[in-house]
């Protein structure tokens, strides 16, 4: 990247602080919705950009080229909506709630959801695919157990970003290693060292919070009113586990994630036809403005009352708004002069490691997509790495716990949005508890500031690497 033209620091700090100001005015005084201030914000940069030397016509190819990185994560988010939609009505959802409530207990209830969901997305390479299948039940038997939602969703969260991130089938584990110049199994291997120390702090917290739970009296009648509810509302049978089951095992072929999905929403709507008796009708409206469940039990109509595409509309407006704000900063080279300043403070391994940290984060916050917060700052500090003598692995890890980890825990980020309204929970209210993806950041600074697994180049090695070079 080069800052082309007249783009300053001051300039591009100014629309950072207006993107704050308004987005603060907006939560606290305004509607709380983040459409109108991302856009407003992205008016005043294209307005800034073009008194610096930018027409117009750049700008809007780099807010198109930006917003065309986010469509597949749109088109997932679609159907992952006819996806949960489907799935209650057949009664997946609620199968897996009845029998996760007659085996899990509160005590141990987010140490087995932070792993659960570690495993199924180490599994899957998807923490939206974690998120939109266990973790829907999951949070139907914290409700169950008397476990605040919010709690539970941080530890579904936090588990399903430690099995993305180490997943040889993730995007993001395999785009942070192409961008920085490392080896997929390597930049793996190297991640092990600050996730696992992440996972492990993240199951001792987990823990604590789980005894405040654990050690109450469970309401006994409480549970098996849901039950029952479930019972008489559908039919409950170790058959609608296949569902979930074979949208897993179709990714960990490497079945494309939107066929895969897709396949998921037909097999929802065919053990709805033939299993619950639904009619063609009902799964249509299922699939489109979500299911609407009508027991009686207000525990359970409030869980189940949710999905369909339509209610990821709002969701995939906040996403492109984003995307327009993220293409005209990336685009004027604004995100390239704050960076630009940050490196004024890089003197030795910890400061370049927490710049790399700040910026995957900042950039999160700016541009509201993970691909891009691992893309921006790595083309940015693969250079001063290897000036260093550092090994690519140290960025692509670098570019992984912030960059990766982070965006769930932005309101306005894909991975935020989609979060908060898979669940109906607000992001701000979850991350608190998304333990693992708090910590995660924090343990890559201090390594950096230590040394401890951040490999440099021997003389032999970087001997050999300018041969090869040079060849």
């Amino acid at each position: 990247m080069e800052c082309k033209k007249n783009m300053t620091f001051g300039k591009a700090i100014s629309v950072i602080i207006f993107l704050i100001l308004s987005l603060f005015w907006s939560l606290k005084w305004g509607t709380g919705y983040s459409q109108i201030p991302l856009i407003a914000t992205a008016t005043l940069a294209a307005v800034i950009a073009m008194k610096s030397g930018y027409d117009w016509k750049e700008l809007e190819v780099g807010i198109l080229n930006t917003v065309q990185v986010s469509m597949q994560a749109i088109l997932i988010m679609m159907i992952i909506g006819m996806l949960i939609g489907t799935w209650i009505l057949s009664g997946v959802v609620p199968t897996m709630i009845y029998y996760g409530l007659k085996i899990i207990s509160p005590r141990i209830f987010l140490i087995a959801t932070l792993f659960i969901c570690s495993i199924v997305s180490l599994a899957c390479g998807s923490s939206w695919t974690t998120a939109s299948t266990v973790g829907i039940a999951l949070v139907g038997i914290a409700q169950g157990l008397g476990i605040p939602t919010h709690i539970a969703v941080g530890a579904i969260i936090s588990g399903s970003y430690f099995g993305d991130k180490m997943s040889p089938l993730s995007e993001t584990t395999n785009l942070a290693p192409a961008v920085a110049g490392s080896n997929l199994f390597d930049h793996i291997k190297h991640m092990s060292y600050t996730t696992g120390v992440s996972l492990l702090i993240s199951t001792v917290l987990f823990g604590f919070v789980g005894l405040k739970y654990g050690g109450s009296k469970i309401d006994s009648n409480s549970i098996q009113i849901i039950l029952d509810g479930l019972s008489s509302q559908f039919i409950i049978s170790p058959i609608l586990f296949l569902p979930p089951i074979l949208v897993i095992v179709m990714v960990i072929k490497k079945i494309p994630a939107i066929p895969g999905l897709i396949v998921g929403v037909i097999l929802g709507g065919l053990l709805g036809f033939f299993l619950q008796g639904a009619d063609l009708k009902s799964i249509v409206e299922a699939a489109h403005f979500g299911y609407i469940s009508d027991t009686g039990v207000e525990v359970i109509d409030s869980l189940l009352s949710r999905g369909g595409m339509d209610s990821m509309m709002f969701t995939i407006s906040l996403i492109i708004c984003a995307m327009i704000l993220g293409g005209v900063l990336e685009t004027s080279g604004m995100l390239y002069a704050i960076s630009e300043k940050i490196l004024t403070f890089v003197h030795g391994t910890g400061s370049l490691v927490m710049a790399t940290v700040l910026t995957s984060i900042g950039t999160n916050i700016v541009t509201g997509d993970q691909a891009l917060a691992i893309i921006i700052p790595g083309r940015m500090y693969k250079d001063i790495y290897e000036e260093q003598r550092l090994k690519p692995k140290n960025l692509s890890r670098a570019l992984e716990d912030a960059g990766t980890l982070t965006s769930p825990l932005v309101p306005w980020n894909v991975c935020g949005a989609f979060m908060a309204t898979t669940f109906g929970v607000a992001t701000l209210a979850y991350l608190p508890f998304a333990f693992l993806n708090l910590i995660n950041p924090i343990v890559s600074i201090i390594y950096g500031f230590t040394g401890i697994t951040m490999e440099k180049y021997s003389e032999e090695e970087l001997h050999k690497k300018s041969t090869i070079d040079i060849e």
